[in-house]
Parts: structure tokens; C-alpha cells; sequence
């Protein structure tokens, strides 16, 4: 990493720019439709695939064993190891090559694969090793195309139409994993007898939903395969580093980047603890709902659904107003926000005047879910525009890196919460279960603070 690639990215990679006079060309290009596209294809393997419906059926005890719901944890929690200390030297060699299409084809085409493999995965104790093994191995795929994907988004989109363009994708991610669940709910997963005659019976109406999940991710992923070209090797760039050598010159960057602009790497570290956060949001959101609010098996679903849609439309609207007041200013009031509606969830959780607990969970947890889709799509646009031309892949590899560093962070505050909750009330933990919420703000509110000193990028004059 070069002092005059730093300076080249100040110039060229900006944080906030002007509004241009006159009517702007559209941002969205075909080249963008197809990067949008693949975000949407990806909805299949993680919101399919780890969250609504195949890591729900490979926990099921009956189906698989007393042990299968924490064995899916270690299996997942090695996957994440594995991605943390691979994914910015895989970045760094992406870089270097050039081989972006290859690289990113090679692993969506692994991730379709695999997650029609767990077609396999019927119910039976001898089978849940092939179901993990299958989950933690998609979801290094699926990660490490992930890398790739982001670093994309500098050359598919002009500085000034960054974050509408990181909005756009991230938008269509949530609404592709809420519409292709609606739809493999509705044929395969509720009915007795669903589409072309399946059933439940051996875990066919899952199994068959993962065909569907399959071609899913490989029908709407192939505009981006097809159109995505590999760059030509980078000047200079030496052949054959080996992986000692990677991680020799990714320690080098990183201590660069210390030297010359400490913001990015407080931006690495700060970004880490909030997106912890707001996975946290999600993960837990479900769970808060049905335990501390009286929410039945079918209104999780639909407030998820909600939750989904509105996380959704707000990044695709917020991706305009990054593009206008900078991604560091849309971070902090998504983050201040959450905070807030966070606390009122908890402050109201008995329900105030005539609003029922449920009906403060609608309001206050439903306009907390508004603001994480812009926080994860305002980070990925900030990094973008402060990355190091050239080096795009190794800091959002980086990116990735630091964010399974601390992704125990919010699961242990949520539970520690609940049992300080108990302690100091008196509560038995399951009464106790509304103080989860307080421990997610916290990681939260402690992301925020450390972004605080991260600094906006000059506006383009």
C-alpha cells in the first residue's frame, strides 16, 4: 500500500459530494442491475438457508437429536474462524490477481451447489454431520463471495451515487429473502400437500424448498456472472506469495494504514462492535417477541415479514440521503436512533396507556428494524469510498475479518442482561426476558461512541 494510492483515495474515493446541477444520469445502470441482483439471489442461502427454515429443521431434536442445536453452533462457529482468518488475504490475492470474476463465480456457483445438496439432509440422525458439514461449508462460500461482491461496488458506481447504489442492494436482499419465504411457504412448507404433491413426510417439503433456494441463487446471480470481467494483474504485484508471504504483507498493510489514515482501522474496529449489534437486532428480535411479549408462533412470522419489508425499503430510501449527508452521518443517526427505540422497547415493555405490550413491540421494535438495513449499507459505502484504490479487496476481507472478531459480543450481553435483569428484580429469568433488549443497545451504544472519532472524508469541490 503506496502513500499515493492514500492520497489518490482522498481524492477519488470521497465520503459526501455536492449535488450536481442539473438532472443527474441514473445510477442505476445495467451493471448495477446485475451487482443488485446477485444480492438478491444471496437472500436464498442466508435468509433461507442459516435463518428462517433449514438450520430451524436441522435443530429439531426429534428429527436429529438432543444434539443437534449445539453441534450447529460449533460447526457454524468453526465456518466463522475459517472466514475470519482467510477472508482479507483471499481479498489481498483478489487484488493482486485481478480474478474477481473467476473468484466470485467459482463461489456462487459452490454456494447453489451446495445448498441443493442439502436436498440429501432427510431426517436422521446419521445425516445431521452431512447437514453441517453442508452449512458451515456454504457459508464460507457464501462469505467469501461476499468480500468480493462489496469490493465490487467502486466500479460499478460512480462516487456520488455510492450509497444509493449500496442501498439498492442491500434492499434487495431483505426483500428477496422475505419474498422467496413467502413463497416456498406458501407451495412447500404450510400446506399438508403442497406443490407437486409434497409433503412432510421425511422432511420432503424442506428438502425440496432447498432445490427451489438452489436455483434461486443461481437464476438471478448468473447477469452478474456472465457481465463481471476479471481486471488485469496488478503493476508490480508479485506472483506466487504463498500464504505465509499473504499474511506478511496483509500484517505490512495493516500497520500502513495505522501510520498513514488510523481512521479506516478505527472504522474496522467500531463497525465490528455496532454490526454485532445489529445482528443482534434480527437474531434476537424473533426470540423477544415470543418470550417477553406474548407473541404467538404466527405473529413472529408475520412481525419478521414486517420487519424484513421495512429494513428493505428504508435502505433502498436512505441510500438517497447517503448520497447527500455522507454515510458517517447516516451511521450515526441509524445508531442514535436504535439506541432510542431500543430503550423504549424496554422502558414500555408492560405496555403504556392504551398500547398492549404487544402494540409498543409493533411500534417501537418495528421502527428500531428501520434503521439497521442503512447502517449495514451506509458502512459498506464508507469503506468504499476510503479504500485504498486497488486494495478494495483486502479491506473489505479485513471488513468481514473484524466482524466475526466480535460476534459473540452481542449473544453474551443479551443473556447477561437477562440474568442481571433477574438478580436485581427478582424475576425469574423468563419474566426477566424484556432486559435481553438492553443488552443489544448496549453493544450498540458502544459501537456508536467508538465511530464518533472515525472522521467524515472531505466533500468533492
Amino acid at each position: 500500500m503506496s502513500t499515493q494510492d492514500s492520497s489518490n483515495a482522498s481524492a477519488s474515493s470521497l465520503e459526501t459530494v455536492p449535488t450536481k446541477a442539473g438532472k443527474e444520469p441514473s445510477p442505476f445502470t445495467k451493471k448495477v442491475w446485475a451487482w443488485g441482483l446477485w444480492d438478491w439471489a444471496s437472500a436464498a442461502f442466508n435468509a433461507i438457508v442459516t435463518t428462517f427454515v433449514f438450520s430451524v429443521y436441522l435443530t429439531n431434536a426429534k428429527l436429529f437429536g438432543e444434539a443437534a442445536n449445539s453441534l450447529l453452533g460449533v460447526a457454524l462457529g468453526f465456518a466463522g474462524v475459517l472466514v475470519a482468518v482467510i477472508a482479507p488475504v483471499l481479498g489481498q490475492a483478489v487484488d493482486r490477481s485481478g480474478k474477481r470474476a473467476t473468484v466470485l463465480t467459482m463461489t456462487t456457483l459452490g454456494t447453489a451447489l451446495v445448498t441443493g445438496l442439502l436436498y440429501f439432509v432427510s431426517p436422521n440422525e446419521g445425516r445431521l454431520w452431512l447437514g453441517l458439514f453442508l452449512l458451515a461449508f456454504g457459508n464460507i462460500l457464501f462469505e467469501t463471495s461476499s468480500v468480493v461482491y462489496n469490493a465490487i461496488i467502486t466500479d460499478i458506481a460512480k462516487p456520488e451515487h455510492v450509497g444509493r447504489v449500496s442501498g439498492f442492494g442491500w434492499g434487495l436482499g431483505y426483500i428477496g429473502g422475505i419474498v422467496l419465504l413467502l413463497i416456498l411457504f406458501v407451495g412447500f412448507i404450510s400446506p399438508d400437500v403442497g406443490w407437486f404433491g409434497v409433503t412432510s413426510e421425511n422432511g420432503l417439503n424442506i428438502r425440496a424448498a432447498m432445490l427451489v433456494a438452489a436455483g434461486w441463487t443461481l437464476v438471478f446471480s448468473l447477469p452478474l456472472m456472465i457481465s463481471l470481467r476479471n481486471k488485469p494483474r496488478k503493476e508490480g504485484a508479485e506472483k506466487g506469495l504463498g500464504i505465509v508471504g499473504s499474511y506478511k504483507q496483509l500484517f505490512a498493510s495493516i500497520a500502513q494504514l495505522w501510520r498513514e489514515d488510523r481512521s479506516i482501522v478505527w472504522f474496522l474496529i467500531s463497525s465490528a462492535i455496532y454490526r454485532d449489534g445489529l445482528a443482534g437486532v434480527f437474531t434476537f428480535g424473533a426470540v423477544l417477541a415470543s418470550a417477553a411479549f406474548g407473541f404467538e408462533s404466527g405473529e413472529v412470522i408475520i412481525f419478521g415479514i414486517a420487519a424484513n419489508l421495512v429494513a428493505g425499503i428504508a435502505t433502498i430510501l436512505f441510500g438517497w440521503l447517503d448520497d447527500k449527508i455522507g454515510a458517517r452521518a447516516v451511521i450515526i443517526i441509524s445508531l442514535v436512533s436504535m439506541v432510542l427505540f431500543g430503550s423504549l422497547v424496554f422502558f414500555f415493555a408492560g405496555g403504556v396507556g392504551p398500547l398492549s405490550p404487544k402494540a409498543v413491540y409493533w411500534i417501537f421494535g418495528l421502527s428500531l428494524t428501520v434503521f439497521v438495513g442503512p447502517t449495514q449499507s451506509a458502512s459498506r459505502t464508507f469503506l468504499a469510498r476510503i479504500a485504498p484504490p486497488g486494495e478494495e479487496g483486502e479491506i473489505f476481507g479485513l471488513y468481514a475479518t473484524t466482524g466475526r472478531a466480535v460476534s459473540f459480543l452481542a449473544p453474551f450481553m443479551y443473556s447477561t442482561a437477562i440474568s442481571v435483569g433477574a438478580a436485581v428484580t427478582g424475576l425469574t429469568l423468563a419474566k426477566a426476558a424484556h432486559f435481553g433488549i438492553l443488552g443489544v443497545v448496549l453493544v450498540l451504544l458502544i459501537g456508536l461512541i467508538s465511530f464518533l472519532p472515525v472522521k467524515a472524508q472531505p466533500k468533492v469541490k
